[in-house]
């Protein structure tokens, strides 16, 4: 039986939550608890190893404080491959366990290539409910979406959209970024029409076979909230496309921001924040010195503010 369709799930979640908001497990040592930290070293000495016992305690603590107060949860893993094989077991692991606690994962991983690399990157990344069974094949980083790289057009997204169709997964595309010199390229004209248009339009043409219930796509766009003139012009630009909005916190973005990418029903998309949340603990609003596992009252503080925000935001717009 074919799994339900990911915007379906996505936006169920966003509804049985009231939250619009993706917690960002970007597990960074020299900003994570230092007692967390020390305590890691003690038992497996400086080494990869330790550090990777370390994120998996962090997450597994982010994760219980706020897996009520997110729709779903985006693991960036180049913070979890800088540790090699052991980093990746806490991807794993850290997908695990997001998992048990019934969350949506967001694999933010930027896949990209063509034909049969982008197959095989789409298989280690997503799952295929309809294929048959290969014991040789790992499903150790499955996760609900994944993020991808256009710049190989159709020949390196399509594998990607095709397999999540097959398993309720999702795919979101990186349309508008919200870094600070990505008008480098993304702004560039061509054909009267920044860069990022034309990406746009590829988008909305290649999702429009796989729109689910709720009248969305399963393939989505990442469009930054650093950069709200174009992020509403985007969402009237690309009816039925959930966007997947980052840049909201630590970069800059704030809740006026933010709600640009929302349609005129409240709907359509999610806000990430990493920094923002999970390192609340080191902002003196929610700081606290009871030391321990503290930080997981301020990770929880910070998500608890952020959902109230966007939540009223988002409704006063429609």
């Amino acid at each position: 039986m074919m799994t339900t369709h990911f915007a379906d799930r996505l936006f169920e979640a966003t509804r049985e939550k009231k939250s619009h908001v993706v917690a960002g497990l970007d597990p960074r040592a020299e900003l994570m608890p230092p007692e967390l930290i020390r305590k890691a070293l003690r038992r497996r000495g400086d080494s990869p190893e330790a550090m990777a016992e370390a994120i998996v305690e962090f997450n597994a603590a982010v994760i219980d404080a706020v897996a009520d107060l997110v729709a779903a949860v985006k693991c960036q893993i180049a913070y979890y491959e800088c540790y090699g094989v052991a980093g990746l077991s806490a991807y794993r692991r850290t997908i695990r366990l997001a998992r048990d606690h019934g969350l949506i994962v967001i694999g933010d991983v930027k896949r990209n290539d063509i034909g049969s690399t982008a197959k095989a990157y789409a298989m280690a990344h997503l799952r295929d409910d309809a294929a048959h069974n290969d014991d040789r094949l790992a499903s150790d980083f499955h996760v609900d979406a994944i993020t991808v790289n256009p710049l190989f057009g159709a020949d390196g997204v399509l594998p990607f959209v095709e397999r999540a169709a097959r398993s309720g997964s999702g795919v979101f595309v990186l349309v508008r970024t919200s870094n600070r010199t990505s008008g480098q390229l993304q702004d560039l004209q061509c054909n009267s029409r920044p860069f990022h248009r034309h990406v746009a339009s590829l988008v909305q043409e290649w999702g429009e076979g796989f729109v689910g219930k709720q009248h969305y796509s399963l393939l989505g766009a990442v469009v930054g909230a650093t950069f709200p003139a174009q992020l509403k012009e985007l969402r009237a630009a690309m009816p039925g496309i959930p966007f997947l909005i980052p840049g909201f916190g630590a970069q800059g973005g704030g809740v006026a921001d933010a709600i640009e990418g929302f349609d005129r029903h409240g709907g359509g998309a999610l806000v990430s924040s990493s920094r923002a949340l999970i390192y609340a603990f080191r902002n003196g609003r929610y700081a606290s010195d009871r030391g321990g596992d503290a930080f997981k009252d301020a990770v929880r503080a910070a998500t608890e503010d952020m959902r109230s925000a966007l939540w009223e935001g988002v409704r006063r717009k429609r």
